[in-house]
């Protein structure tokens, strides 16, 4: 199953959170998401070709998996930066790896053609309507916590690290649903953001 983390600091940088916070779309947002923008382009053909793959052979071609599990690392890291969970500039790249964000999808050896079938008609149904509507107050609640986690780090210099926990287990979960509804893995996510 998916693995994702965001390694918690205990001191994060008053300057860099007023950096990004007034800033962080210009030097941060900008131009991590105009490239990522296309390579999510790219990415609905790639799912497209996997797809027709998955169902004909039980298996994800590796390079393709690659690639769409390359540019989730990308977003996550620019993710963990823009909602001042990690410290530090994230690198470019559907390669790259992130000392503070932790993220890995293992490779299946086969997955279910009858399960994709599955997915691909009442996923909506038994999966993203469920976890969304979950997910929709979790979202909420992290929301509240990201604004209140600002004001911590600006007066204290820390993130309280229960609500770095929640933040990121919010992340994690919606990740896990996107990796489970995209056919990257055959295992149902749970209903929790934990590890």
């Amino acid at each position: 199953m998916l693995n994702y983390d965001i390694i918690y600091k205990e001191e994060f940088s008053r300057g860099e959170l007023l950096l990004r916070t007034f800033f962080g779309w210009l030097y941060i947002g900008i131009p991590h998401y105009f490239l990522l923008f296309f390579l999510m382009i790219g990415m609905i053909f790639t799912v497209i070709i996997a797809w027709w793959a998955v169902l004909f052979t039980g298996k994800y071609p590796v390079k393709l998996f690659n690639y769409i599990t390359g540019i989730y690392r990308w977003e996550a890291r620019v993710e963990a930066r823009m909602i001042h969970l990690a410290d530090g500039y994230p690198d470019f790249g559907i390669r790259k790896k992130d000392p503070l964000v932790v993220f890995d999808i293992p490779y299946p050896d086969r997955l279910g053609r009858g399960h994709l079938l599955l997915r691909t008609f009442f996923g909506w149904l038994y999966c993203a309507i469920p976890h969304g509507f979950v997910l929709i107050f979790r979202g909420i609640a992290s929301f509240v916590l990201i604004f209140l986690a600002w004001f911590a780090v600006l007066f204290t210099g820390r993130y309280p690290q229960k609500w770095h926990s929640f933040n990121v287990g919010t992340l994690r979960w919606n990740l896990r649903l996107n990796a489970y509804l995209l056919f990257l893995s055959d295992k149902y996510p749970p209903f929790s953001g934990k590890p």
